[in-house]
Parts: C-alpha cells; sequence; structure tokens
C-alpha cells in the first residue's frame, strides 16, 4: 500500500492494519521527512487519543492530514504508533 499526497509518496508498506476501513501505515514506512507534529488531537471511545501530524510537500502543507495512537487503549493495541491518513491523502494498493 501507498499513502500519496501532492503527487508524491509519503508512506508505503505491504503490512498495514485495516481498522474502520482505514490502512494504518506502520511508523517506519512513513517518509518522515515530510510528517511534523500538530498540536491537534482527538479522542475515540475504543482507541483513545489521537495525535496528529501535518504533511508537508513540495511547499504545501495539509494540516492534520495523519494521525496515530501513541498510546492506545487496550483494543486497540496492534495499532499503538500507526500512521492512517485523511484530507486528500490518497491510499493505493
Amino acid at each position: 500500500m501507498k499513502a500519496v499526497w501532492n503527487n508524491v509518496i509519503i508512506a508505503e508498506s505491504k503490512d498495514t492494519i485495516i481498522v474502520e476501513n482505514n490502512h494504518y501505515f506502520p511508523p517506519d514506512s512513513i517518509i518522515t521527512e515530510y510528517f511534523s507534529p500538530s498540536e491537534h488531537k482527538t479522542v475515540c471511545s475504543w482507541k483513545g487519543e489521537a495525535h496528529y501530524y501535518d504533511i508537508t510537500v513540495a511547499g504545501q502543507t495539509n494540516h492534520d492530514a495523519a494521525w496515530y495512537y501513541p498510546q492506545p487503549l487496550q483494543k486497540a493495541e496492534p495499532i499503538k504508533g500507526y500512521i492512517a491518513f485523511w484530507r486528500g491523502v490518497e491510499i493505493e494498493g
């Protein structure tokens, strides 16, 4: 699977985990130069607190376009640290 934004591959892995129709990419599959921590956080009742990344490619920033659970609740433990995408990031397989 590939995550693509602004015509650039920002993550690639054969080992994504699908949860609620989202592909969660392993932490080592992202190209870190495109990611910067965001202050944005949300809470899921069964996964816990999500933290977000801004994605910047070719001078354009997609704010809060990726999220992950650094300390998920027990039911979501398999996706701990894995990254999912939205806001125009295309997932290709």
